[in-house]
């Protein structure tokens, strides 16, 4: 059984990660999904020794950022199988482009030319749309203002109406009160997140409850996404300051071809085609221009996403042995490669010094477009799901290239299953006072 807290875990996975991590379709599971990696979990686990991994941080960030590398392999290849396991799909699919991608990210999500956008269009980005925020008064961290006792207020949303209650104790200070509220509100599941604004004021520490909805704009007819007003406690609430809106929410404005319009939020799709989403303003005299890739660009670009996943597994494990002195992972990934170099050579998948690879865009464009192009197909669907089985397999068990110390072995036939280290990283969160 692996000695690594899940504190340690999910604190270094929610700082480096998941800030960035994103939405994509291909994270949302069904319930047989998830019972096959839960199943294969165990399986793995089944024969496995006891063992106890060697303390350390670069363990836990290790094992993390392999995941993570595999997890994103996994949703790369689906991306690449979406309409089909042949890769050549791609060489026929359109792909939507942006000239700004940093303002205005595109996606096409059509099976066919439906929206009669073959050409393209421009979208210029006035405005994003933006959340409702109340920000409420900087208070004495280690004062009390609040009086012992039950105090509560109400919360009124575009769609429902809601109660709050919370206790004050008579040692809570200020940052109590507004850290015990701020976790009702996150625990509450009503579409709004809250945290804790801390400052050093004049006098010392100061702290402030912010609370933000998750939903952005306004629909017709709306003045607020929430308000906050009580009848028993409106001192309590007075000193809060949190029914005070900072920031009101607003829609996204956005011209399409020069004529305005808006959003409600800052992703939506046009025409049921281009899957849009604003990231930035974009200038008056520059708005971002949206067409299609030319059908060997997306195939590069396809292929040159493979190899930044096969390199992402490469400078993981190169990090981690350059400290441990433990290659096994990089031995995997140098006989993935080797087992078919040449092949890949003669679609422009070349091998570097430091075992990473680089793809020369010409020879494939070359390749995909000759007489051979069949056989260049061939090469690259290998390649694509020998990094996939490579993905399963370390998403399944990223703990099985950390070093560790084996206590016992399990008698054969006769064994049990031990699947709670791997969980961890798996992403399911396991009791350990079980």
């Amino acid at each position: 059984m692996a000695v690594i807290s899940n504190h340690d875990v999910y604190n270094y996975y929610l700082s480096t990660y998941a800030p960035t991590a994103g939405n994509s379709r291909f994270d949302s599971h069904k319930k047989n999904e998830l019972k096959d990696v839960y199943s294969r979990i165990v399986k793995s686990s089944k024969d496995a020794p006891l063992y106890k991994i060697r303390t350390g941080t670069e363990v836990t960030k290790f094992a993390i950022d392999l995941k993570e590398n595999a997890r994103r392999t996994q949703n790369l290849v689906s991306s690449l199988q979406s309409d089909g396991d042949d890769i050549e799909n791609v060489f026929h699919k359109k792909i939507a482009t942006s000239s700004n991608e940093a303002a205005v990210a595109v996606e096409y999500m059509a099976e066919s030319d439906s929206s009669g956008s073959s050409t393209g269009f421009t979208l210029g980005v006035k405005r994003l749309a933006q959340p409702q925020i109340n920000r409420g008064r900087f208070l004495s961290s280690k004062g009390k203002d609040f009086e012992e006792g039950t105090h509560g207020f109400d919360l009124d949303t575009t769609q429902n109406s809601y109660e709050f209650q919370f206790n004050v104790g008579s040692g809570d200070t200020n940052r109590d009160v507004q850290q015990k509220i701020a976790r009702l509100i996150n625990t509450s599941d009503v579409g709004l997140s809250a945290k804790i604004i801390d400052r050093i004021g004049m006098d010392g520490a100061e702290s402030s409850l912010e609370i933000t909805s998750k939903h952005t704009g306004l629909a017709d007819g709306e003045d607020y996404l929430f308000d906050i007003h009580s009848d028993g406690s409106e001192a309590e609430l007075d000193t809060l300051g949190i029914a005070e809106i900072a920031q009101p929410a607003a829609n996204s404005s956005f011209t399409l071809n020069g004529t305005p319009h808006e959003s409600l939020s800052n992703s939506f799709t046009i025409n049921r085609a281009f899957d849009i989403t604003l990231n930035e303003v974009t200038p008056d005299d520059a708005p971002a221009q949206i067409g299609f890739k030319a059908s060997t660009e997306a195939m590069a670009d396809s292929i040159n996403d493979l190899i930044d996943a096969f390199n992402g597994f490469v400078e993981i494990g190169q990090q981690y042995a350059q400290k441990h002195h433990n290659s096994q992972l990089i031995g995997e990934m140098g006989r993935l490669y080797r087992s078919m170099s040449e092949d890949l050579a003669s679609v422009g998948v070349i091998s570097n010094e430091d075992q990473t690879l680089t793809l020369d865009r010409d020879q494939i464009a070359e390749a995909v477009t000759s007489d051979e192009a069949k056989g260049a197909f061939e090469i690259l669907n290998r390649f694509k799901n020998a990094i996939s089985r490579q993905a399963d397999k370390t998403a399944i068990d990223p703990l099985n290239y950390v070093d560790k110390i084996p206590i016992e072995y399990k008698n054969p036939g006769h064994n049990f299953v031990a699947p709670y280290a791997t969980s961890r990283y798996a992403g399911l969160l396991v009791d350990q006072s079980l």
